[in-house]
């Protein structure tokens, strides 16, 4: 009985030889996913990944057609469903399915299948693939090679960002926003579209200089590590705008948009440059305020507005960022969170929502209640929007860390862990009652809980960047507010913690994105999201663009006496009760000595 590996050899590449392919531009039985992790219990497993007979290239960094290929005693086009599942997944125009004695081709550029005798040479696919493109297929540009000395060859969707985006500006697109998950290497993305701009000497003149390129980011964690890492290649032509200094002698430029737009004492550090200076300028997390009206981002971008401008953004639109997608214009190409975990390239996620008692129903002091100042606290409900905002529980805290504390002794007490606190000083209470529930481990590990706020400056970035080192055993919590909700790359974070209520679905998504890297070589598989506001994985549940959890369970813990209500996660379909005692009468209860006051901006703090 013929089966598809004879069709392949007996057929199907000899005639692929005769159209005039050689081996440099065919790939057989290519894996292009690593198929789904499932988690299960306490297993986990991966699922089918997708594998195309094969993939025909123009160029080895020019994808331009699939083959599936089915023993001659099928139909010649019983494979063209799966060639066409395939090809629109790579974003490829031809798709041809074979059964050795027959060829059937899908033309996505005019929508009809034919039946060939001979498949078409490299030269006639590359011509069509560029008429349909509206591209020139003699351009240098289109055809450029990929820079070849990088740890890991694009991924398919990273194929796809490069290509979109350099036909986009052959084509005189001037904004161009790309929607990326995080996680998903945005940054190997823009480092690619450089190298090809910049080995091809394009610019908007056409005078076959190097481009200069502008790198903006609103924090220099999302600078530093690009320029000093992924852009290494580029050598001397890198320079970083701070100290209020420029030079203009360089091609490839990084800044923070604080470190040039106008403030109170300067007029604006980018009005050193001419406007058309810039041949291009990339936007790292473009959501965050890059393109409001009244921003000094805004302002950046409008008077370099002769450049093509790229914004780089995790999270799809959504009214809280509408302002960039209306700026930027509809991405040309989304790759979302559900796509990188049905793919395998990202982890799953379980969900754990936690409660604690004086969340479920509010707190209230009692009459003539007074703070630390000796002033009456005023009189009303505050509930967990308050917490540790305007009123901050120890009690609350402690619980929180109490759990936390049991939830990583159930599952890897040495799991990296990021907990989102409401403040600096809410994290700095929450790193301490860690320390304290962990004193064993900290004996050994003094490092095992630390604080990463705007406060700790320099010692904060090294605990950080021990944290995200691989083989690092600690520090294993960090507490932080806003430092880390975006642009750091911790690949072995396997718990998001959040203590704090959630503003924003845009804000939901970057913290989230911190647990969605896999390290399948470090064990590191799958995240939790442990959500002790009981509330932001529901509100935030985005299925389109996030997919489903892999689980998810709910509990109430007793916020008055901090200790959990069961030893057991129980399922969301069997919500575990704290005790006898109702929820009011537990949050009435709270001790006087487990409240601290302070006064922040006239808020009472409890």
């Amino acid at each position: 009985m013929p089966t598809e590996a004879d069709t392949c050899r007996t057929y199907v590449l000899p005639a692929i030889y005769a159209a005039g392919w050689v081996d440099e531009q065919i790939r057989e039985q290519l894996t292009f996913t690593p198929g789904r992790i499932i988690v299960a219990g306490g297993k986990v497993k991966r699922g089918k990944p997708k594998r195309v007979d094969y993939l025909l290239s123009y160029q080895r960094d020019l994808p331009i057609a699939v083959i599936e290929a089915k023993p001659e005693d099928r139909l010649p086009g019983d494979g063209m469903q799966q060639a066409k599942d395939y090809a629109q997944l790579l974003d490829l125009k031809f798709a041809y399915s074979t059964n050795g004695l027959a060829i059937i081709e899908h033309d996505y550029t005019t929508g009809i299948e034919t039946e060939l005798a001979t498949y078409p040479t490299p030269d006639e696919l590359w011509r069509r693939h560029c008429a349909f493109r509206g591209i020139d297929p003699t351009n240098d540009l289109v055809k450029a090679p990929y820079y070849p000395d990088v740890a890991q060859r694009p991924r398919y969707y990273q194929d796809i960002s490069i290509h979109r985006t350099t036909e986009a500006i052959l084509n005189g697109k001037r904004r161009v926003l790309l929607t990326l998950a995080t996680g998903t290497g945005k940054t190997l993305v823009a480092f690619q579209i450089c190298w090809r701009l910049w080995s091809t000497a394009w610019n908007r003149s056409g005078d076959f200089r190097k481009p200069r390129i502008l790198y903006l980011a609103d924090r220099n964690v999302l600078v530093d590590d690009p320029k000093d890492k992924t852009f290494a290649p580029f050598g001397d032509a890198r320079t970083k705008i701070e100290g209020g200094k420029v030079t203009l002698g360089r091609e490839m430029y990084f800044s923070t948009y604080q470190a040039i737009a106008h403030d109170e004492v300067r007029p604006g550090l980018y009005k050193a440059f001419p406007r058309d200076f810039f041949d291009l300028v990339i936007v790292d997390e473009c959501h965050r305020g890059s393109a409001r009206d009244e921003s000094n981002w805004r302002e950046i971008l409008e008077y370099f507005q002769p450049a093509v401008q790229l914004g780089m953004t995790a999270t799809p639109l959504r009214q809280d960022n509408r302002d960039t997608y209306q700026y930027f214009g509809n991405p040309i190409y989304t790759y979302s969170l559900r796509s990188g975990i049905d793919d395998g390239f990202l982890a799953p996620y379980r969900v754990h929502r936690i409660v604690t008692t004086v969340d479920a129903t509010g707190w209230r002091p009692s009459k003539g209640e007074l703070d630390r100042y000796g002033r009456e606290i005023p009189d009303q409900e505050y509930g967990t929007k308050d917490f540790e905002r305007s009123v901050a529980l120890k009690a609350r805290t402690h619980a929180i860390a109490r759990h936390l504390t049991d939830f990583l002794e159930r599952t890897d007490p040495f799991a990296k862990t990021m907990v989102f606190c409401v403040d600096q000083e809410h994290a700095e209470e929450m790193r301490r009652e860690l320390n304290n529930l962990n004193f064993e481990r900290v004996k050994k590990y003094p490092d095992y809980v630390c604080r990463v706020t705007a406060d700790e400056g320099s010692i904060g970035m090294g605990h950080l960047s021990r944290f995200q080192e691989l083989e690092t055993v600690s520090p294993v919590i960090l507490t932080t507010s806003q430092l880390l909700t975006t642009g750091v790359d911790a690949p072995m974070c396997k718990n998001v913690v959040l203590a704090r209520v959630i503003g924003s679905m845009t804000e939901f998504k970057q913290i989230i994105g911190r647990g969605t890297r896999v390290r399948e070589d470090y064990g590191k598989l799958f995240f939790n999201i442990v959500d002790y506001t009981g509330s932001a994985t529901r509100l935030f549940a985005d299925p389109d663009f996030d997919g489903e959890p892999a689980l998810v369970d709910e509990e109430t813990i007793d916020g008055a006496n901090s200790r959990s209500s069961s030893s057991n996660l129980k399922r969301m379909d069997q919500p575990s009760v704290s005790s006898t005692t109702t929820t009011e009468e537990a949050s009435r209860s709270l001790p006087r000595w487990s409240m601290s006051w302070m006064r922040r901006e006239n808020n009472y703090t409890l």
